[in-house]
């Protein structure tokens, strides 16, 4: 398998994980999207709480340039070092939620992805 596929396979697997380890609620539905052809992964949940609407991105992981970035970790998985769990090298791995010049000291990868790529 090369390695844009492991890492598809990677992140869709935790994502799945954490829908599976999500609380019940007839009300709010927790949906996966998946986008393979852009390499954009989400987990959002969506619908009603008593007469609030609720739509929230709680995990938003892109991969760009043979790396791994986590955008958005709404959760209280370290989805980096599940990433490293699934065999995804530290240094692949981005923080994109972290500012540019904090990524260095992180211990994961620092590239400066420029946005519109």
């Amino acid at each position: 398998m090369d390695k844009l596929e492991q890492y598809r396979q990677a992140v869709q697997k935790i994502l799945t994980q954490q829908v599976a380890e999500d609380t019940q609620n007839d009300e709010i539905e927790s949906q996966l999207v998946f986008d393979t052809e852009r390499d954009r992964y989400l987990l959002l949940d969506v619908g009603w709480q008593d007469l609030k609407r609720v739509y929230h991105c709680f995990i938003h992981i892109d991969i760009k340039n043979g790396k791994v970035w986590i955008q958005r970790n709404m959760t209280e998985t370290d989805l980096a070092q599940a990433l490293v769990n699934l065999g995804i090298p530290k240094e692949d791995i981005i923080l994109g939620l972290q500012p540019p010049y904090k990524r260095p000291y992180t211990g994961y990868g620092s590239n400066h992805l420029i946005m519109n790529q």
